[in-house]
């Protein structure tokens, strides 16, 4: 395998990284390679979303219980895990939306957000960062601020003269976007369902062939498969029960229709400070021959 390399994926909430990217950190922790991910919140202000979970002592220890989940599903997932400290900001909702809860995640310093953030990349070491696009994914205003911090990040963490004195300076080498859901990968795995007389989770999906703007097809640069690592991604997505139902339609789609329709999970390469070309089919791509060098 030649020396093991470092990946690190930084997340606005705990049970975010069991459904973006999971798989990912699960095949490359398995092939003897680091693999960190950073929370930058701890989902103080989630709903519970599994019916089995809705009581009041769940309520009462919710972000005792989610960071119980967290430990779990890290350990599924075979990765090491930092918490960067902040507080879940919530999802406003409303017309108008309320203002964001004073010191939350989303209204706080950016520039100390990033040294926070910038204190963990330096001490890690990764040569790889991903993070969400600009947009978050989805326009939950924690998941803009972990774009916002990460990308800040990437470029500081380098920098001598950027937050002096916490450790050495360290630059990672290649920044992705993680995309998660396509719409294209979503068209795929209806059709294959109803193709073999299943119900298919994604029946009410839009058919005018317009991409969905959140996860924009044509932005996928790098494709990894990892689909013997599935099981291992849902087995850590359950372990957030309180955000889970084993149920849902997270679930539906058997394993082999997955693996045979999209076995891979999706990435844009933002930046590269690394020979590779495009497309690729590995986050190390460019990188291994620099350190095995």
């Amino acid at each position: 395998m030649g020396r093991p390399l470092r990946l690190m994926t930084v997340h606005a909430h705990p049970d975010d990284e069991s459904s973006k990217g999971a798989a990912t950190c699960a095949h490359y922790a398995a092939a003897g390679h680091e693999v960190m991910v950073v929370t930058c919140t701890g989902g103080e202000r989630g709903s519970v979303l599994n019916p089995a979970m809705d009581r009041p002592d769940v309520w009462t220890n919710l972000s005792a219980v989610r960071r119980a989940e967290m430990a779990k599903a890290a350990q599924l997932l075979g990765v090491a895990h930092r918490w960067l400290g902040f507080v879940d900001s919530g999802l406003p909702e409303g017309d108008p939306k309320p203002p964001l809860p004073e010191g939350c995640f989303a209204t706080g310093d950016l520039a100390e957000q990033t040294g926070a953030l910038v204190r963990i990349v330096r001490e890690f070491q990764p040569h790889v960062l991903v993070t969400y696009a600009e947009n978050g994914g989805y326009p939950h205003p924690d998941h803009i601020r972990c774009h916002e911090i990460s990308v800040a990040a990437f470029d500081a963490a380098g920098a001598p003269d950027r937050y002096p004195g916490i450790s050495e300076p360290w630059q990672p080498l290649k920044l992705y976007y993680l995309h998660g859901w396509p719409r294209a990968k979503m068209v795929a795995l209806h059709e294959a369902m109803q193709a073999m007389g299943l119900e298919s989770p994604y029946a009410e999906l839009p058919r005018n062939g317009t991409e969905d703007q959140r996860f924009p097809r044509g932005r996928v640069t790098t494709q990894v498969e990892c689909a013997d690592y599935f099981p291992v991604r849902d087995e850590a997505l359950k372990a957030h029960a309180t955000q889970i139902d084993p149920t849902s339609r997270w679930f539906a789609v058997p394993f082999e229709i997955q693996r045979q329709v999209w076995p891979t999970e999706d990435y844009e390469l933002v930046h590269s400070l690394v020979d590779s070309s495009v497309p690729e089919d590995d986050l190390f791509a460019g990188i291994r021959e620099r350190v095995s060098a």
